[in-house]
């Protein structure tokens, strides 16, 4: 019995038809072999439009439908959608896109025209051989693993226990609060961040829903949406979790003092520690590199001194394996490192610091008691701020960091009023882009920064002139006035960019998602699904995704949690039937496509030798049927019948 196609062409307000001639592709269309109808509709993914392919499929019993609009990516499940409420297969559906690859990507109206025919000829001679398939369904398992304890991991971590699930927290530092935790204050509105964050960390430690896992990794990440399983490495503090109660005796008793990495290297902190008071968990962890019982066994003054007697030498790494329905990477950023612009002499130039360093002066809780000082003790009477290092750089990162601008006016705020120095600032654009931000910027003018715009050439103590003996010179070219300048000051702060974490790439294998040219982890769409990726139910958030500022964050933070509960609800989940099927009796067993699955959907029945695919696991990428030297491997729904008539329509529209 001959097939009955539908196909429709969609406008797309402008988008479309301002360079192709929809109407003739209609007529086209309406020529080709088995097709019954041929429409023309402004916006097909309006109700109005998916109503007239209902309407034809039940008047007119159609049994395939071609839709030529935009990107699969943007509506094919709502075509889909469409189709099978008409009565029809979803899969018996095909879409052309004559949008992205088509009219926006032509300058000629009747080549745009021409290419539209083709590409919609071509899905009508592929949907002939397109065969219904059945959507599988799983239950979901209601427990969500956040890796990453930032603002933003804390954030979906409270978003989701508050909703009643269950939630495990896992972070590879002793405690929770990220970065946030070391900042002073946060622009615009200068609200102290641990008043902010420290409230958030205690609810964290004491909801009933959340179980913290701290000092601890992912070191695997396996199963399907719905049903993962995650090993986590729990590392061992040495101090016993359940019998210590924070009181801090054994870190005041310690003899051994070393750089604190809390305190970027400019404090002291003992060989058992707490990063800073406000840590949760308030446990101390033992740093076994430096700890004189791990060097020569001697000491043990903590195990003296403890009155609980939590101290636990023994301590080994422990695996924990986690069931899990979905996980929210929120593992956040890296710092650029400052000594990699070697013309800024950080490392090497005294009194050129970073802007995490700043923090760490202005905090009251710091190494300086929150008084800002140069090496020798005294007060900056100038300051010069220069901003993008490592970012908007050829050399480096050619992104924006996007938070470097707002924090570079912070720290020349706190400059101002804690030292009543002059501050100067180094930019090559203010990017004033949030919520009172730009409000932020004007009252920074008002306070008297001088604002240069131009990137700063080098940063040198070799003086010219008496006025600079004695201090930094930072040159930079000043791009409105087109001169050179020299500016002699006491103190250069570097507001270095945000990086990808170090772990990333481990990261990624892990969990099998991808990352983006720049490191970070890729989202699944920048605009339509900016914290999904390419793994159902793998969802991130914040900087590990980009840069971006503590608002910005905590609403991906909130918006993972909204996805990954909503997927929750729905209690089952259905997989995409569109995935690699193995005819055994052609498989010969050579195990090709083991290694090249990404997502280990793949495995091998020894006792018939032959492989075998998980459909659950499977993503239906077609890396293993283009592999397979038997041939034995077909893409459902991407079957060769169904490709090669595509191929065949084209080849012979360019004829």
């Amino acid at each position: 019995m001959a097939e009955k196609i539908g196909v429709y062409v969609c406008d797309c307000g402008s988008n479309i038809a301002q360079m192709v001639n929809c109407k003739s592709v209609v007529d086209y269309a309406a020529t080709l072999p088995n097709v019954t109808v041929a429409r023309e509709y402004q916006y097909m993914c309006s109700d109005p439009g998916q109503e007239l392919i209902k309407k034809d499929i039940k008047g007119l019993g159609l049994t395939r439908v071609v839709v030529a609009s935009c990107s699969p990516l943007m509506h094919e499940l709502t075509f889909r959608r469409a189709v099978e409420e008409g009565g029809l297969n979803q899969f018996l559906f095909q879409m052309a896109n004559i949008r992205e690859q088509c009219s926006w990507i032509s300058e000629n109206k009747e080549m745009a025209t021409e290419r539209a025919k083709a590409i919609v000829g071509a899905a009508v001679k592929r949907v002939v051989f397109q065969e219904p398939l059945e959507v599988k369904k799983v239950p979901v398992n209601p427990n969500v693993l956040v890796v990453g304890g930032g603002i933003t991991g804390i954030e979906a971590a409270l978003q989701i226990a508050d909703s009643g699930k269950k939630v495990y927290l896992v972070e590879k530092e002793p405690t929770i609060g990220g970065y946030m935790a070391r900042f002073d204050k946060t622009f615009p509105t200068l609200d102290c961040a641990a008043c902010i964050l420290t409230p958030k960390m205690v609810n964290v430690a004491q909801h009933p829903n959340i179980e913290l896992l701290s000092y601890s990794d992912v070191t695997g990440f396996s199963g399907y949406v719905g049903n993962f399983t995650a090993r986590i490495r729990r590392r061992p503090r040495y101090v016993d979790e359940e019998k210590c109660n924070g009181c801090g005796l054994c870190t005041e008793k310690c003899p051994i003092s070393v750089p604190s990495e809390f305190e970027c290297g400019l404090g002291k902190r003992k060989a058992i520690y707490r990063p800073f008071p406000q840590a949760v968990p308030n446990v101390p962890v033992i740093d076994r590199e430096h700890c004189l019982f791990f060097m020569k066994g001697i000491c043990k003054v903590c195990v003296k001194f403890c009155p609980r007697g939590a101290i636990n030498f023994d301590q080994m790494e422990e695996y924990k394996d986690l069931d899990v329905g979905t996980a929210i990477l929120a593992t956040g950023f890296d710092l650029f490192d400052a000594s990699k612009v070697k013309q800024y002499g950080y490392g090497r130039l005294s009194n050129v610091i970073t802007s995490l360093e700043f923090e760490r002066f202005s905090h009251a809780s710091g190494p300086t008691g929150g008084k800002i000082l140069l090496k020798n003790g005294q007060m900056p009477a100038s300051v010069a701020i220069l901003h993008c290092i490592g970012s908007r750089d050829t050399n480096f990162n050619e992104y924006c960091s996007r938070v470097c601008c707002m924090y570079s006016m912070k720290i020349a705020h706190l400059a101002h009023e804690k030292t009543g120095a002059k501050v100067y600032e180094f930019y090559i654009d203010i990017r004033a882009f949030g919520k009172g931000y730009e409000e932020f910027y004007k009252r920074l003018l008002e306070e008297d920064t001088v604002f240069i715009r131009g990137k700063a050439a080098e940063v040198t103590d070799f003086a010219q002139t008496a006025a600079e003996k004695g201090k930094l010179i930072v040159v930079a070219e000043d791009t409105l006035l087109g001169i050179v300048r020299r500016i002699p000051v006491d103190l250069v702060v570097l507001s270095v960019g945000l990086v990808p974490r170090k772990d990333a790439a481990d990261l990624a294998r892990v969990f099998s998602i991808s990352r983006s040219q720049d490191g970070f982890f890729l989202e699944r769409h920048p605009k339509l699904a900016p914290v999904s990726t390419a793994s159902d139910g793998i969802f991130i958030a914040g900087s590990c995704q980009g840069p971006k500022d503590i608002p910005d964050s905590v609403a991906q933070g909130a918006a993972a949690a909204a996805n990954a509960l909503s997927l929750i609800d729905r209690k089952e989940v259905a997989l995409e039937p569109t995935v690699a099927v193995i005819d055994e009796e052609s498989c010969s067993g050579c195990k090709i496509c083991l290694g090249l699955c990404a997502f280990n959907a793949i495995t091998f029945d020894e006792s018939k030798r032959v492989s075998r695919v998980n459909d659950a696991l499977c993503k239906g990428c077609g890396v293993c049927v283009a592999a397979c030297p038997s041939g034995a491997i077909e893409q459902r729904n991407f079957t060769d019948d169904q490709l090669l008539a595509e191929v065949e329509s084209v080849c012979a529209s360019e004829r």
